[in-house]
């Protein structure tokens, strides 16, 4: 199909990573697909969000890391398609996976979760599952979720407003400088809620905080 036609009743897809090549890859593959139309795509959170805007697509593939720096910018996007388009659907296509990552996109809005290694077929019964309100989750994804879901329900130590503030940020990939400038505080202030955090939750790393905290219910 030719990359600027859209066949009738085909799922209007986008796609988003930070790698041109893959993108191209992808693409090439989908639009072999006469359910699928690749209507746009893009390389950065910012153009992510313009082009979603332009080309109304049924469904947006996301690379969790859109940049090479340390935050997973992919989940600051699907939060943001979630609040502005809600009824576009975002399916996670990414090398990454473990528990934080897969909870914190379920969090963010994502409604499948595939990492790479897939298969053509399933890519397409993922883009399928997601564009029709299911979702996709590939069998280790689909463990986590269930995982978190069967999870225990003890209670944590109380967590004030402002540590529920900065881990709200953290799930959404944020550096200790970012939530800094979000929250109009100084980076070791950041420092000392994300201790304070880690030591209620008893855990030992910032992303298990992230983890603990959304099976609870407290992002």
């Amino acid at each position: 199909m030719n990359s600027t036609e859209v066949s009738a009743g085909s799922i209007r897809t986008m796609l988003v990573d930070d790698h041109a090549l893959l993108r191209a890859g992808i693409r090439s593959l989908l639009e072999r697909e006469d359910t699928i139309s690749v209507v746009g795509e893009a390389g950065s959170f910012d153009h992510a969000l313009a082009e979603v805007a332009r080309c109304r697509p049924d469904v947006v593939v996301v690379d969790l890391k859109l940049t090479a720096g340390t935050e997973y910018e992919g989940l600051r996007l699907i939060t943001e398609i979630a609040q502005r388009h809600s009824d576009v659907a975002s399916l996670v296509l990414t090398t990454f996976l473990d528990d934080d990552l897969v909870v914190r996109a379920v969090k963010a809005g994502a409604r499948g979760y595939v990492v790479k290694d897939v298969d053509t077929t399933e890519l397409v019964r993922a883009i399928q599952a997601v564009s029709g309100g299911g979702s996709a989750f590939d069998p280790r994804s689909a463990a986590i979720v269930l995982r978190t879901v069967s999870g225990g329900g003890e209670s944590p130590e109380a967590l004030t407003e402002r540590e529920r503030e900065v881990l709200r940020l953290l799930a959404d990939g944020l550096s200790n400088k970012r939530i800094g400038e979000t929250l109009f505080i100084s980076e070791s202030t950041v420092k000392f809620h994300i201790r304070n955090i880690i030591r209620k939750l008893g855990v030992t790393k910032r992303t298990d905080a992230v983890y603990i905290a959304s099976k609870r219910g407290l992002i």
